[in-house]
């Protein structure tokens, strides 16, 4: 008769647990998905303030509903990347995203620039567009990796995040086509 070992439940799956949080930890990819993690947290966490500012310059009631609703979402984006820390044991710091920080300065040129209006709408629009495809790209890569890491949870909360800033782009396009960009070139220079 074969001798079994007796292995608790419990006792192997801590030490899965922990030779996977070690395998994590060892990676070069684990190393770079944390810092693009807290470079994401960092831009998420500067949007909450700048979004503010966008829809006190914005004129079109369909740009204010647009922002307003996208700043409730960031707050949760920023909620999911807490969990997204917790998930994988690291604790939530940013990194200053250099890149989110040129996209809200520019943005802050564009209102600052623009005659109030149609045309300050349109810019609006333009600046927090670019602010999308920079959040598409970083959810985008960001769910990659986790998918390569092999931490599902992660995946999804990514994904919906991901298809999130993806929906408010189009959002903003939506805005921007039904009306704002027409009134903005009918406008006399």
């Amino acid at each position: 008769m074969e001798k079994t070992k007796n292995t608790s439940p419990k006792s192997t799956q801590g030490s899965e647990k922990s030779n996977k949080k070690a395998a994590m930890k060892s990676s070069q990819l684990m190393e770079l998905f944390e810092d693009e993690l807290k470079d994401i947290y960092w831009a998420e966490n500067a949007l909450t303030k700048a979004i503010p500012k966008m829809i006190k310059n914005a004129t079109s009631k369909e740009l204010n509903k647009a922002l307003t609703s996208h700043l409730e979402e960031t707050k949760e984006h920023i909620t999911r990347l807490e969990k997204v820390f917790s998930l994988i044991e690291v604790k939530a710091v940013s990194k200053k995203c250099e890149a989110m920080e040129g996209l809200i300065k520019e943005a802050t040129e564009i209102m600052e620039s623009c005659e109030e209006g149609s045309m300050r709408d349109a810019g609006i629009i333009s600046a927090a567009q670019k602010v999308e495809h920079y959040e598409i790209a970083t959810y985008g890569t960001l769910r990659q990796f986790a998918e390569t890491l092999k931490l599902p949870k992660v995946v999804d909360l990514f994904e919906k995040t991901l298809q999130e800033e993806k929906e408010a782009d189009l959002k903003l396009s939506d805005v921007a086509m039904a009306a704002i960009n027409v009134e903005a070139a009918e406008e006399a220079i």
